[in-house]
């Protein structure tokens, strides 16, 4: 006799599909960086030390870099060194990359991560209140503000905060970061502005998105159904129809998250944080293909780790996904 599948079963395969998408998505990434760094047209070692270098220095690279070593065993080797956490020596530096990704992910994280709360708390409560007052000047309001969010760079709003807060008012440094063995205060007061520059496109995005999937869903039966066992519009609001509208939401959120790591490489330059971004610019400009590589493949494996993780938060935000369709064969 077979079994009959459970739910908890088809979550456990699911899940089991999404990790291994997860680990080809990121072994197709590490190759193809592999061959765009190794395998094109150009010598890195070269690259790195300028058409002046002496022939022993230039050998002495190729070593180090092991470019003296098959394509397939380099390819081996690096991914190998990567799997245990050894992400090579900077170059320019002469200092374990791994060391410099710790001290900077220092900045970047907590400025990744005080931008998407300002962007979720903002952007949900002007979503929700937009799609509310949806026929209203005040909801029009904030969808003509949403436009003029996305239409102004980060960087260039940036600026204004620093020329309005901090040379204007004095509230806040212009740029710098003081390190958090200064105390916590002044390390998120130094963060403040450069999250609040890089959440305003998202918040502005993530609040369109809000606003258009809570329409949706206010006009569905199950709205009206709620309404009428007595749930105040309030209740209908938060417990049923926003509930309902996060899948799409969801996905933006992952997306933006991913969004926001990158965009630190511009926001870090401006407010001069020695974050991730930061090391990212050096790195290029220095021709340290080492440390560039390494960044690459973070940046690309923080993408499709949020893409994972947004994946696995439908299968909970969405309950009907957690159950194999009748149609569908084993």
């Amino acid at each position: 006799m077979v079994k009959p599948e459970t739910p908890e079963s088809f979550l456990s395969l699911q899940l089991f599909k999404k990790l291994c998408s997860f680990l080809l998505t990121m072994l197709a990434a590490m190759v193809l960086i592999f061959l765009v760094l190794q395998v094109l047209p150009g010598d890195p070692a070269l690259v790195m030390l300028g058409p002046d270098a002496q022939p022993d220095t230039l050998a002495a690279l190729h070593t180090q870099l092991g470019l003296d070593q098959p394509l397939v065993q380099r390819f081996a080797s690096w991914v190998w060194e990567m799997a245990h956490g050894d992400l090579g020596i900077s170059y320019a530096y002469r200092v374990p990359v791994s060391g410099m990704v710790l001290e900077r992910l220092a900045v970047t994280l907590p400025l990744a991560l005080m931008a998407i709360v300002i962007t979720i708390v903002v952007s949900l409560a002007l979503g929700v209140y937009a799609a509310t007052n949806n026929h209203r000047l005040r909801g029009q309001a904030i969808m003509a503000l949403t436009q003029f969010g996305i239409a102004v760079p980060n960087f260039w709003f940036g600026l204004l905060l620093i020329l309005f807060f901090s040379i204007y008012l004095g509230w806040f440094p212009a740029g710098g970061f003081p390190g958090w063995s200064a105390g916590v205060g002044p390390a998120l007061q130094a963060l403040l502005l450069p999250a609040c520059a890089l959440a305003l496109v998202q918040a502005a995005i993530l609040t369109r998105v809000t606003r258009a999937a809570l329409l949706e869903v206010l006009h569905d039966d199950f709205i009206r159904t709620a309404r009428s066992t007595g749930l105040s519009r309030r209740q209908v609001l938060w417990r049923h129809a926003l509930q309902n509208a996060m899948v799409p939401v969801a996905t933006v959120m992952g997306l933006q998250f991913a969004s926001l790591i990158a965009g630190t490489i511009v926001i870090e330059n401006v407010f001069a944080l020695p974050g991730l971004g930061r090391l990212i610019f050096q790195a290029v400009e220095q021709r340290d293909l080492i440390v560039v590589r390494t960044m690459v493949v973070l940046l690309v494996g923080v993408v499709v780790a949020m893409n994972y993780l947004v994946d696995i938060a439908y299968l909970f935000i969405d309950p009907r996904l957690r159950v194999r369709p009748s149609g569908d064969s084993q």
